[in-house]
């Protein structure tokens, strides 16, 4: 991509993909698994049988494709509780040397209210100018040059693209979770409600997740706590064990996206269609706010180009699970 081709998207800006694609033969060559096994460490194993995919929520976004929604069968799977943080994500380039996208291309998009003052005007996205195109910005220094993670080795990676998430996966032996099982593991067990907890977002008062407090873009008055990213285990967990599911970053899957896959998708294990431009996001993130963007709700979709990356997405791990150790 081009400095002159910054695209428009209002939850997650994207490069431009190259066309329809189908999926990689193999996963990035350049890093090798750390063993031939996940490491079960900080992950929940979760017993599935079936489930009610996607909403009927007046909330949803036309075009996003919530619906219908139908019966969805999953095999027995692993998933990790957190989001994979700094610390994780630094552990895997020094092992490996890996290189990721937004360095390569030499920039990657940031909120600009998280630019420090005075901050050289760069390119804005013209539908959504609160994101900013940063020379220099990637997970290393998530507000471009003269910022680092020092201090949020605990909070989510950012900046990294689906490649990147996809080869840290595999260098860990584990992979991306499909759609159905992200929604399954974040949904911690309440069918059809709007959040892992219910269908208030601040039930009592009490805040769950990582999102936007005030007036969006310009006014945020911290109420949860937070200015960009939470710790990875921010808040309380959902039923099923998973911390931050909604909000905080945007989480890649491994589907591509398509709007009307619902429509014809299969029961069984439905790893999403097989071609596509964009790469399903899911959770929602720190900036999503309800006079704009309801998509923090577990059944939210959103897509983005494998190779794009921002300053609010991120992702978590899962791995095949094979049937229950009987000792």
């Amino acid at each position: 991509m081009s400095d002159g081709e910054v695209t428009s998207g209002c939850c997650s800006p994207s490069r431009p993909g190259p066309g329809a694609v189908a999926e990689p033969a193999s996963c990035d060559e350049r890093v090798s698994p750390a063993a031939s096994g996940p490491d079960r460490e900080g992950m929940v194993r979760l017993e599935v049988s079936t489930f009610l995919m996607g909403s009927r929520d007046r909330w949803a976004v036309p075009g996003d494709g919530e619906g219908p929604v139908h019966e969805v069968s999953l095999a027995p799977y692993w998933i990790d509780r957190c989001a994979v943080s700094n610390a994780d994500f630094g552990a895997f380039t020094a092992a490996t040397g890996y290189v990721t996208e937004a360095e390569h291309y030499g920039w990657s998009f940031v909120f600009a209210g998280l630019l420090p003052p005075g901050f050289p005007d760069t390119r804005a996205v013209a539908a959504a100018p609160w994101w900013r195109q940063v020379h220099g910005a990637c997970w290393r220094h998530p507000e471009g040059p003269g910022s680092d993670v020092a201090g949020r080795t605990d909070h989510p990676v950012v900046h990294v693209s689906w490649s990147d998430a996809r080869a840290y996966a595999a260098w860990a032996g584990k992979r991306l979770p499909t759609e159905a099982e992200w929604e399954y593991a974040a949904r911690g067990g309440r069918e059809q409600a709007a959040f892992p907890w219910g269908n208030d977002l601040e039930p009592n008062g009490e805040h769950r997740m990582n999102v936007w407090q005030g007036r969006f873009p310009d006014h945020h008055t911290r109420a949860d706590g937070w200015y960009g990213t939470a710790p990875v285990t921010a808040y309380a967990p959902g039923g099923h064990g998973l911390y931050n599911a909604c909000g905080n970053v945007w989480e890649w899957c491994a589907d591509w996206y398509a709007p009307n896959y619902y429509a014809s998708s299969l029961r069984d294990n439905p790893a999403g269609p097989a071609l596509g431009t964009a790469r399903v996001i899911r959770g929602g993130s720190y900036l999503c706010h309800a006079s704009y963007c309801r998509r923090y709700r577990v059944a939210a979709r959103s897509s983005s180009t494998p190779d794009s990356s921002t300053g609010h997405q991120g992702f978590r791990c899962a791995a095949d699970a094979g049937p229950v150790e009987v000792r």
